[in-house]
């Protein structure tokens, strides 16, 4: 029997293939093997980063609106990684002093 994803809906692991598309027996959601996979994301040194952990931003970023730039070596503490809506900014987190914003894995290193 081949090793086939669990439903990246429901999470049903009772998934099977119509020679085409993977079906949810559950949900009925249909799917490809491909879209099941879980996307990896990596800092700008390569290091694999997940929900929770801390950054540190390796350039300074100028912020649209704001009196100030965000520095060089500023740390981002409990970040959530998100499938980016404008297909860039994949980080969303707290910064202090600037509140709720968007970054991309290429500006930050794993602190």
């Amino acid at each position: 029997m081949e090793n086939l994803p669990n439903c990246p809906q429901c999470q049903c692991e009772y998934v099977y293939s119509d020679g085409t598309v993977l079906i949810c027996p559950e949900c009925g959601f249909e799917f490809q093997a491909e879209d099941a996979t879980e996307k990896v994301y990596k800092d700008a040194n390569g290091n694999v980063l997940v929900d929770g952990d801390t950054v540190i931003v390796i350039q300074d970023l100028k912020v649209k609106g704001a009196a100030s730039d965000i520095k060089k070596g500023t740390k981002v503490k409990n970040i959530r990684l998100i499938e980016p809506e404008d297909g860039v900014h994949d980080i969303s987190c707290k910064i202090p002093g600037f509140g709720s914003m968007f970054l991309k894995t290429s500006v930050v290193k794993k602190g």
